[in-house]
């Protein structure tokens, strides 16, 4: 006789229970925890350990984002319980409620830790290698392998994202191809490494890529400007050079012999200015940071003169020059910069500079500046401010500049200026300006008591009488 145990239906209502209870446990397992009514620090802390275990095994953007909607729940949650307050007077009593927040910010910031990556990480880390391809100066070994670095780039690339590459407006593997010349085995310029790095970050911004069903793609695309980083870090740049191995890899040490004076970028640039090398000689201004050879290369620039002046080496010494670096402005004069005229015009009034204003004059002078005639006439008044030293630059300026504008105001000076100097000044200037008109109103005073204004006077007689040019007519 059989028992109950033994019973058919028994067991297969046990089996429907086992079942049951199976279903019911895969439930309890998934089921999102619930906040509990009149919560407690005990009931809280439980709650959070469950969202934790949920953000732990969380494996799409859609499970961390019930993750952050069960956070937010906490946070109302814990804001609405009743939670013993700390004692203000002892610092290191607990405080339940700060706790619990506490741990609510750190779960936010391992849900924003799980997110991603995503498309937009990868176009971001694309866009800063081209960037930093674009901004860094590299020596020829460095630009070799930061195309190199590129090449595997965009081969990886489209490894990931093929179909995306082809649809792309540009193909950066064919401006990658494009060597500067025709079958020139060298690497493409850096403008086109940086068009490419450009091209495949458009191309991965229109894939659209989806963090979770394309999640292999975008850890391989990752992991590609991972390298092509490592790839830029490992590459040589200028700033990785000492300055004398940048000096050589440039050529400027090449014009050196067996016999050099010492130190050698001395004796280089003695070489470079015989031989009129601009571009060496502000090389060497910009890389040899010491006042010593900053002073050298300046005084070559002044030597040179005229044949020192290109669009670089202006640029530069005028850049000085703004500063009021008035060895700069004394070369300017020397290269008769008419690109400084502006510059130096407005420095004309400065009577609180008279050494700055004397070098000023002179240059504006040499470089024949006639925007300057009305200003230095203005430094010959008598009742000006400026330093009587200053006016016999200024009468000479005039000279150098030779505009019969200033025939009349250096005539005045010469006849009613207080002082001999100037009045000298102004009879030499008229002599430069050397029309009739200039001539005559010199050789009015070829009798003067005043030595040095008398022999501006007969030198003017002088010339008059060997047949000088009329004046020209306005």
């Amino acid at each position: 006789m059989s028992n109950g145990d033994d019973d058919p239906a028994d067991a297969s209502e046990e089996v429907d229970a086992a079942d049951d209870g199976g279903d019911a446990g895969e439930s309890a397992e998934t089921a999102a925890p619930t906040l509990p009514d009149d919560a407690t620090e005990e009931s809280l802390t439980e709650y959070l350990d469950e969202i934790a275990d949920r953000l732990e095994a969380a494996e799409t953007e859609a499970d961390l984002d019930d993750v952050e909607a069960l956070l937010d729940d906490a946070e109302t949650g814990i804001a609405e319980a009743d939670l013993p307050e700390p004692d203000e007077d002892d610092e290191d009593a607990d405080d339940p409620r700060g706790d619990l927040e506490d741990r609510v910010a750190e779960l936010r910031d391992g849900v924003a830790d799980a997110r991603g990556p995503y498309g937009e990480d990868v176009v971001d880390a694309i866009e800063t290698a081209a960037e930093t391809v674009g901004d860094t100066e590299w020596t020829a070994a460095g630009h070799e392998d930061v195309a190199t670095a590129a090449e595997s780039f965009v081969d990886a690339a489209a490894d990931a994202i093929d179909d995306a590459l082809d649809a792309a407006d540009e193909d950066p593997e064919a401006l990658l191809d494009d060597a500067p010349d025709e079958g020139d085995a060298a690497a493409p310029p850096v403008d086109q490494i940086v068009a490419a790095l450009d091209a495949v970050a458009a191309a991965v911004a229109d894939a659209d890529l989806d963090a979770d069903d394309d999640a292999d793609d975008i850890a391989a695309l990752l992991t590609a400007t991972d390298d092509l980083e490592a790839g830029l870090d490992d590459a040589e740049e200028w700033d990785d050079l000492e300055t004398h191995e940048q000096l050589r890899a440039q050529g400027y040490y090449d014009v050196l012999g067996h016999y050099k004076d010492f130190p050698v970028e001395w004796a280089a640039l003695k070489e470079h200015e015989a031989r009129g090398n601009v571009d060496m000689i502000l090389l060497a201004l910009d890389s040899l940071q010491s006042d010593f050879m900053e002073r050298h290369c300046l005084e070559a620039f002044e030597r040179m003169g005229k044949r020192g002046k290109t669009d670089a080496s202006v640029e530069e010494i005028l850049g000085r020059a703004e500063k009021r670096d008035q060895p700069a402005i004394r070369i300017l004069g020397k290269m008769a910069a008419e690109e400084a005229t502006d510059t130096l015009v407005e420095y004309v009034p400065e009577d609180s500079n008279p050494q700055l204003q004397k070098v000023v004059f002179k240059s504006l002078g040499e470089i024949g500046a006639a925007e300057a005639v009305q200003p230095l006439a203005d430094r010959l008044d008598p009742d000006g401010d400026d330093d009587e030293l200053v006016r016999p630059h200024a009468a000479r300026a005039l000279g150098l500049i030779g505009d019969t504008r200033a025939v009349d105001p250096l005539a005045d000076a010469l006849e009613a200026h207080p002082s001999d100097d100037v009045r000298a000044a102004a009879g030499w200037a008229l002599r430069q300006i050397g029309t009739r008109e200039a001539l005559e109103a010199v050789a009015e005073y070829a009798d003067e008591h005043s030595f040095v204004v008398s022999t501006e006077g007969e030198k003017a007689r002088e010339a008059l009488d060997d047949g000088a040019e009329p004046a020209p007519t306005a």
